[in-house]
């Protein structure tokens, strides 16, 4: 499994679905061109880039340039980026009826060792056992689940998290675990509490 900080950018479900078998990345999907109307999303990229940097692997046909291109710009020279390209190789994934238009393999087609040579330059060691996990208990316990104002307070967590406000409960405890773990979110409680006694 590669330990990668930066957040991989990627076009579909699918594709965050296969990455996930070789990365503990942070993946953030732009579903296609949808991208274009999320403010929300293209926040949490900037952030990402201004923070950690993020990977672009889109798909080696037209559209996937063309959302490259779009991110590219909406990054700026404010942010870092790293393009990652996968081959471009004819083919059809097995769960679709009929090629894509330009008969190209999108990401979610590629072999898992291809990507994993393609991001290994940008995995670092990491000690998985110093790291420990929120749970889902940790969750209620804090009033996150559960309680008439945990919507509320997750609200704020996301928040704080530069995340996109409709991201699930569960995806919200995943990228804790990613990120930092029990210590990450210990912080980020601590801070929204500070800021609402303040």
């Amino acid at each position: 499994m590669l330990h990668i900080e930066k957040a991989i950018i990627v076009e579909g479900k699918y594709d965050k679905n296969h990455l996930r078998k070789i990365t503990d990345a942070p993946i953030i999907c732009t579903h296609g061109f949808q991208l274009y109307r999320s403010k929300q999303l293209i926040q949490s990229i900037r952030h990402y880039a201004r923070t950690k940097g993020v990977i672009l692997l889109t798909d080696s046909d037209g559209a996937g340039f063309r959302i490259r291109r779009y991110l590219k710009q909406c990054i700026g020279e404010s942010g870092r980026f790293f393009q990652v390209y996968i081959p471009a190789v004819e083919g059809k994934e097995k769960r679709k009826e009929r090629y894509g238009k330009e008969r190209l393999l999108g990401v979610e087609g590629i072999p898992l060792v291809t990507l994993e040579e393609l991001l290994r330059p940008y995995a670092s060691e990491k000690a998985e056992e110093a790291v420990q996990k929120v749970t889902k208990a940790d969750l209620y316990r804090d009033g996150l689940t559960g309680g008439s104002e945990s919507a509320l307070l997750r609200k704020k967590l996301i928040r704080h998290l530069h995340l996109p406000e409709r991201i699930t409960t569960n995806a919200l405890l995943e990228f804790l675990n990613q990120q930092g773990g029990y210590s990450l979110y210990q912080k980020a409680l601590k801070s929204i509490h500070d800021r609402q006694n303040g």
